[in-house]
């Protein structure tokens, strides 16, 4: 691939035709924050009570770069066992996957392994998937190592960045280096985008506990 810069700029019109359709989801344990993330990049919000997701949510956001018009779909997807075999659906066709674990909850990131090889079984195609440390303002609680998330990013070839869902540090950068990395890679031949297919939001998804305190 080339070393051509590229500038992204958000269309706001959504009727716009689209030239590369991409699907992009966000997984990771329950509560490591991935609702959050995906609030901030599509509205700059943060929520301080963010209730669980419901088996997937599915928002999209439409760019402009290099004169052709890029749709993204992100699926947010439940952490909760409960939701495995509905959620895991999901992943099929996904062309861009982060994969979020909680810098401050050592036990999701040990879960990361889990949720890659879930990706790689479902999904025979090239695939760019990102390795994600979200709450990188809670330095005084933190337990994973920048080192040790590069690391693993390393072993499964993946691009690692640290985040904040709550002030925001690099959730805008990561999201516009995933979209470039998809546009490059779907210009030059690497991977297919998802124009040709569809992927359909069920109703059917399990009833959400009203009970549960889980911040997906």
């Amino acid at each position: 691939m080339n070393n051509e810069t590229y500038e992204i700029q958000e269309i706001t019109n959504s009727q716009t035709k689209e030239d590369y359709l991409f699907k992009v989801v966000i997984l990771g344990d329950c509560a490591v924050g991935k609702s959050n993330i995906l609030s901030r990049i599509m509205k700059n919000e943060f929520r301080k009570e963010s209730r669980s997701t419901i088996s997937v949510e599915l928002a999209s956001k439409i760019f402009k770069i290099d004169n052709k018009i890029i749709k993204i779909n992100l699926w947010d997807t439940a952490g909760q066992e409960r939701y495995a075999s509905v959620t895991g659906t999901y992943y099929k066709g996904a062309k861009g996957v982060f994969i979020v674990y909680d810098m401050t909850r050592k036990e999701t990131f040990d879960n990361v392994d889990k949720w890659y090889k879930e990706v790689k079984m479902l999904n025979n195609e090239d695939i760019i998937i990102f390795l994600i440390g979200n709450k990188s303002d809670l330095t005084f609680l933190k337990q994973v190592s920048i080192d040790e998330g590069k690391k693993k990013a390393n072993i499964y070839k993946m691009i690692f960045y640290e985040t904040s869902a709550l002030d925001s540090s690099n959730i805008k950068n990561s999201f516009h280096e995933m979209i470039l990395r998809l546009y490059k890679s779907a210009k030059f031949g690497y991977i297919k985008d998802n124009k040709s297919s569809s992927f359909p939001i069920r109703d059917d998804f399990p009833e959400y506990n009203k009970n549960s305190n889980c911040n997906c």
